[in-house]
């Protein structure tokens, strides 16, 4: 008989969100027009289940009721249908059957399922077999996933064969030269051929033995450019310039590093002229003169940190403390383009990871990004690519998911098109950290140390990831490169984050090194000089990995940390506190050497002194190409006879267009830190330039902020790597002058991106004349570049990405300081601070310091209201962003050369500023061009030309509508609406002065921090206890603390996430499990009932409130279908904008400070927020005043506008009480909140929902 049980669960009809896309995409994008019907089926296979945790799992873990449709075995379809499904590869880690195994064993700790998932296809109507495979083609990457049969396995207990042992390579030591090649060529490896004579010769010499297979692939790992920057390593000789009419700067900036490298390294022969040291050699020159006094030093970080004086204030009056800042850029550019959604989540992981093992507290993000034209048909996919609007999205949506869920606020989100990203995805990630100094220590490991390895477990997932991204690839990669594409798993990384924001933790770290590239191998093995690691310790996702998988696998969210013997169980502790596995797996030894043992046998043992060579020493001579003067593209401007024309061509084309609906994929508001939010204005549609965040400091007032911008053009990089790099830096300088910035303390961090090198000189002639311009600007800026990240391999059979430098700058500055992008009023004046170029267009930097420096001057006398960094893309297309978010109208002068609008005009910026302080611009001798004003009406003006607002922004929008959609077809009718006003107010007969928060902790909860917050400054004291599910007795011990937690508590809170990671297919599956838990159900019911208590979910916590039945019923209880519920947003992704809501019930006690009918403008970020629920319900809860918010449009009407119902729920309900108003439900997040706190947003932005809770009991 089968043990496996199958089941099929469905979305009903009006929730097929995703069915629904995917016909609309075969049926256009495929241009298969026979395609009638498409249904998504969720198949889960279950095995080793009684059948009593089996049923109450049918309706609570694997589907919702009112949304789902479940089939046991089989479901019913049409004949003629065709069908198939998809699983992951073995291996891959899914996400969806982890979660559901972690909930089913929630309602029953004692059992042990196994659960594995794949999605189930079924296509109705006349499809051929060209088309069914063309669609099968679509919906399968062969890089993590295949097709799978309808056939029910047998048994899911997967057996693992026994792995042989480590082959050694016999004979290799004295092999000749022919028959090395022959097996150099055999293994695949990303080192070169001299490397690999280099390894013999030091078995040959030194070791006297043959390596083993594990040797060489660690030092492949170790040597690969991703870890050890060959490319950027090699020496440059023999280096010429052609001539051309740029010959002489570029030329003279080389001779001026030059006489610096000799000056700075004379008498050393270790230092040559190399891609590397013309990248740092600025910022060494620079500390040398005393311009870089911030810096942290330390030989084990992993992101660039400075140390900033920070004034906070813990309630007697502000105190001065030292903090460090991180930040690091990281770009995982090859996994991104053969697994868009893997890919660009393990680079957002990869880049938290840096400043992480740093104990830095990641709280903002960046992402900026270069692609094709994703508006290209299907058809001109090129062979052996995935197409590029499959890669956009699917990118786009695991970046989101894995910040979303990690709960990094990401501030700023950018896509650069160039038809040559078509040779390889440019993917980066640039992430801001921040700690308190005192609770970071810097040591060195000293014999005797133990090495602890936090967090996920080892797979074959990233097995090759830093040697797969450093070699050549070509139209076959796709199919062979699957292993090295990691997986991520945030709700892991977000526990590491929280056991290293904890002081007493973060004390005991002597020193910490990520799991990025190299895994094992290279995180532990540079820890210290001498190691010995225990493979067999290393907890592993499955069994039959050998020895070698062991050391190289680069599975994600694990650090390693060195901790003195005796402080040992107390970080084995901590880890086990917050739900964290932690073993002890190496010992730092005194002999310099890196021994790895397996099965009781060594199987590396390599000298400290040979890993450090990094391979053989690589040289090549090079050839630097001059720009010609005719192709210009800085004076690149075509004639303009019409402005409207121009005007809307401008802003429908794909670098100027809007790109709405890609940025709100992305939470931008968790940490309540978030300054500047990505869209400005009451209408949220002037993009912000420059990603502006508070510190995140958990206790206490701090108005320091953190800036952080970019700069980069290819087309502009493409005619001139010189000058693109020059205008990159100056342009990333210019954003954060003109948000309130001073650009005397930035700080920068480049991304260099190029082909992939070659014998070929004039190849190597790109990055060193970007890094060239690189460096002048640095010099002649007088401030540094104090990290990077280079990606040497840009290439796909004979296509080149454009040649790219993007320089990040970071600075430091006061929330007074800041200068938020959109025109602010009707009848200012619209000026254009100007710059100068020399006689080779390259940026004036004396004048430019000077001009910044008295436009900072005016930002802090408060006479700049709002200003925008110009790029290529000039003033005409900044003026109408500015304007966008107010809805303002520009008229702009009509007697200057329409040209002026449209030319390019790098480092230059646009402010408006009042018309009576125009002569504090002249009396301050700032250069300037006034060129227009702001009007009421909205339209732009010039001469007798106008465009409406409507047709400035239906073309602006337009252009990626159809690829990151803003809008999904809502029925937007009229919602009838009252105030429900009422005396009959619940009121506490169990007084307290400082009632008690419980705040549960599961995996995935990420605003636990901002809850607590909000309500310990209404009054409230809060207790926060992770859920542990590690073990049976973790489970047990986890339900009796949650029981006792509530007991002693006045209000339960459920703050917001993505429980489980959102899964299985569902939110708050992870903590509805929980709490159906008989002695958690009654705690609350007795916290209810008997002692007048109160409850509270925002966002996911909704979510549990609503699947638990607690609203709008009152109690625990299983949902019916009809119950009313929580499903996916009808735009079917994450929105993350601040939205308007308006209080409609005095009812709840948790709305008695609020206004009855007050609007309040509250971020939202959800993937699942649309209230649904049958007509009856919606009457029910009308009639009853259940209904506490709406969403309402700008003139505070309830509405299904999607621009302000960002999810379609019905009748607009943003939030619901249960029938007493004790327990409230609500999708916006009103905790995230705060002085400077989305500045750019207009509206009371304070519910005073933590402060009626509180005083409800006093």
């Amino acid at each position: 008989m089968a043990t496996v049980k199958r089941i099929y669960v469905e979305k009903k009809e009006p929730y097929a969100v995703r069915a629904g896309e995917l016909k609309q995409e075969i049926k256009k994008y495929l241009d298969i027009k026979t395609l009638e019907e498409v249904r998504v089926l969720v198949r889960y296979d279950v095995e080793a289940l009684s059948e009593d945790v089996y049923k109450k799992a049918l309706v609570t873990v694997f589907s919702e009721p009112p949304v789902d449709n479940v089939y046991e075995g089989s479901f019913e379809k049409n004949e003629k249908d065709r069908v198939f499904s998809v699983e992951y590869l073995p291996g891959q880690f899914d996400q969806r059957a982890d979660s559901a195994e972690q909930c089913v064993k929630l309602l029953n700790e004692k059992e042990e399922p196994i659960i594995r998932s794949a999605t189930t296809y079924v296509l109705s109507g006349d499809i051929s077999e060209e088309d069914f495979e063309r669609i099968k083609a679509y919906c399968i990457n062969p890089v993590d996933s295949r097709e799978t049969d309808e056939t029910v396995p047998e048994t899911l207990v997967q057996k693992f064969d026994e792995p042989a042992d480590v082959k050694i390579f016999d004979g290799f030591k004295d092999m000749p030269e022919a028959e090395l090649k022959k097996l150099y060529d055999s293994l695949g490896l990303a080192m070169t051929f001299k490397d690999f004579l280099h390894i013999q010769n030091y078995f040959h010499g030194e070791e006297n033995r043959d390596p083993s297979m594990t040797e060489i692939r660690v030092l492949d790992t170790y040597w690969s450019d991703h870890c050890r920057h060959t490319t950027f390593q090699t020496e440059l000789k023999n280096i010429s310039f052609e001539d051309g009419d740029y010959k002489k700067p570029i030329e003279d900036t080389y001779k001026a590093y030059k006489e610096t490298h000799d000056e700075m390294y004379k008498g050393r022969d270790d230092k040559f002229v190399c891609l590397m040291d013309i990248a740092l050699l600025a910022m060494k020159k620079l500390r040398e003169e005393g311009k870089l006094d911030d810096m942290e030093v330390s030989d084990e970080i992993n992101a660039c940190s400075i140390v900033v004086p920070v004034d906070i204030d813990h309630g007697n009056g502000p105190e001065t403390e030292e903090w460090l800042v991180f930040f690091k850029n990281e770009t995982h550019n090859h996994p991104t383009e053969i697994e868009p959604f893997g890919g660009a989540a393990t680079c957002l992981g990869g880049a938290i990871r840096d400043p992480l093992s740093g104990r830095g507290y990641v709280y903002q993000a960046m992402r900026v990004t270069g692609a094709a034209d994703p508006t290209k048909s299907l058809r001109d996919t090129l062979e052996g690519k995935l197409a590029q609007r499959k890669i956009v999205t699917g990118a786009a949506k695991g970046y989101s998911s894995y910040g979303n869920q990690i709960g990094l606020a990401t501030g700023l989100v950018d896509e650069i098109y160039h038809p040559n990203y078509v040779a390889k995805r440019m993917e980066i990630g640039a992430v801001m950290g921040a700690a308190p100094r005192k609770n970071v220590i810097r040591e060195n490991s000293d014999p005797d140390d133990v090495i602890i390895l936090l967090g996920g477990r080892t797979g074959r997932d990233g097995c090759g990831g830093a040697t797969g991204s450093s070699k050549a690839h070509n139209t076959e990669s796709i199919d062979t490169c699957g292993a090295e594409v990691q997986k991520g798993n945030a709700p892991t990384e977000r526990k590491i984050q929280r056991l290293f924001r904890r002081a007493e933790v973060s004390s005991l770290i002597k020193k910490c090194n990520d799991f990025g590239a190299g895994g094992v191998s290279v995180a532990i093995g540079e820890l210290a000089d001498g190691l010995t690691v225990d493979l067999d310790k290393v907890p592993k996702k499955y069994a039959g990995l050998d020895g070698t998988e062991l050391a190289i696998s680069e599975s994600q969210e694990r650090m390693a940390v060195v901790v003195d013997p005796k402080d040992v169980d107390k970080m084995l502790g901590y880890a086990a506190e917050e739900n964290l596995e932690a073993v002890c797996v190496a010992k730092v030894t005194k002999e310099p050497r890196l021994v790895l043992k397996w099965r009781g046998k060594e199987i590396v043992n390599i000298s400290r002194a040979f890993l450090d060579t990094n391979g053989a020493h690589q040289e090549t001579d090079v050839v630097v190409s001059v720009p010609d003067k005719k192709d210009n593209y800085i004076q690149k401007v075509e004639k303009v006879t019409n402005f409207k024309d121009a005007f809307l061509k401008k802003l429908s084309s794909l670098n100027a267009c809007s790109k709405k609906g890609l940025v709100e994929m992305f939470d931008s508001s968790i940490g309540a830190s978030t300054v500047t939010m990505p869209y400005g204005g009451k209408y949220q549609l002037t993009p912000t330039q420059t990603m502006v965040a508070k510190l995140p400091v958990l206790d206490g007032k701090c108005d320091t902020v953190t800036m952080m911008s970019y700069g980069m053009d290819p087309y502009l990089t493409s005619w001139s790597p010189y000058h693109g790099a020059e205008y990159a830096v100056l342009t990333s300088v210019a954003k954060i002058v003109a948000a309130g910035g001073d650009y005397k303390k930035i700080r920068f961090t480049f991304q260099e991106y190029f082909k992939r090198m070659t014998e070929d000189p004039k190849r190597w002639g790109e990055p060193m004349a970007a890094l060239l311009g690189a460096y002048d600007a640095q010099m002649k800026l007088g401030l540094p570049s104090i990290g990077g990240k280079d990606s040497m391999s840009g290439s796909f059979n004979d296509i080149d990405v454009p040649p790219t430098l993007c320089s990040f700058a970071v600075d430091v500055a006061k929330l007074s300081d800041v200068v938020t992008d959109e025109l602010k009023e009707a009848g200012d004046v619209l000026v254009k601070f100007t710059i100068k170029k020399d006689e080779y267009d390259l940026p004036d930097y004396d004048f430019i310091m000077s001009q910044y420096e008295k436009i900072t001057e005016l930002m802090r006398q408060g006479i700049v209201k709002a200003a925008y960094a110009l790029d290529g893309n000039g003033v005409a297309d900044a003026v109408a962003k500015m304007a966008f978010g107010n809805k303002l109208g520009v008229e702009v002068c009509g007697k200057r050369e329409k040209e002026y609008y449209f030319a390019p005009a790098y480092g230059e910026i646009v402010a408006e500023i009042a018309e009576a302080d125009l002569a504090k611009l002249d009396e301050k001798e700032v250069a300037y061009d006034r060129f227009g004003k702001v009007l009421e009406e909205q339209a732009f003006v010039c001469g007798d030309e106008k465009v409406s607002m409507e047709e400035a922004l239906e073309a602006w929008t337009g252009t990626l509508e159809k690829v990151f959609p803003t809008r999904s077809g809502v029925e937007d009718k009229k919602i009838e609406t009252s105030l429900y006003d009422t005396k009959d107010i619940y009121i506490c007969k169990h007084k307290v002065a400082r009632p008690k928060v419980f705040i549960p902790v599961f995996p995935g909860t990420n605003c636990e921090y901002d809850t607590m917050k909000a309500f310990e400054e209404a009054g409230a004291d809060t207790e926060s206890i992770v859920f542990k599910n590690m073990t049976e007795q973790d489970i047990t011990d986890s339900v009796d603390a949650f029981e006792k937690a509530i007991r002693q508590s006045q209000i339960l809170m459920f703050s917001g996430g993505f429980s489980a990671g959102d899964e299985p297919d569902g939110s708050a599956k992870f903590i509805t499990s929980v709490f159906r838990n008989e002695k958690i159900k009654e705690a609350v019911h007795e916290l209810l009932n008997e002692r007048d208590g109160l409850a509270l979910g925002i966002c996911n916590g909704f979510q549990a409130l609503v699947k638990l039945g607690l609203v709008p019923y009152g109690e625990i209880k299983t949902q019916t279908e009809d119950s009313p519920t929580l499903t996916t947003n009808s735009i079917g992704r994450h929105i993350s904008k601040s939205v308007y809501t308006k209080v409609v019930t005095n009812k709840s006690p948790w709305l008695q400070e609020a206004k009855l009918g007050g609007v309040y403008a509250i971020p939202a970020s959800h993937g699942e927020g649309r209230f649904v629920a049958s007509q009856e319900w919606l009457k029910k809860l009308a009639e009853n005043g259940q209904i506490a918010t709406q969403y309402v449009d700008i003139d505070g009407n309830p509405t299904m506008d999607e621009d302000f119902n960002p999810n379609g729920s019905y009748m607009a309900i943003e939030g619901i009480t249960s029938p007493d108003g004790r327990v409230l439900g609500k999708m916006a997040h009103s905790e995230r909140r705060g002085e400077g706190v989305a500045m750019n947003i207009y509206g009371d932005q304070d519910q005073k929902i933590f402060l009626s809770g509180v005083k409800y009991f006093q």
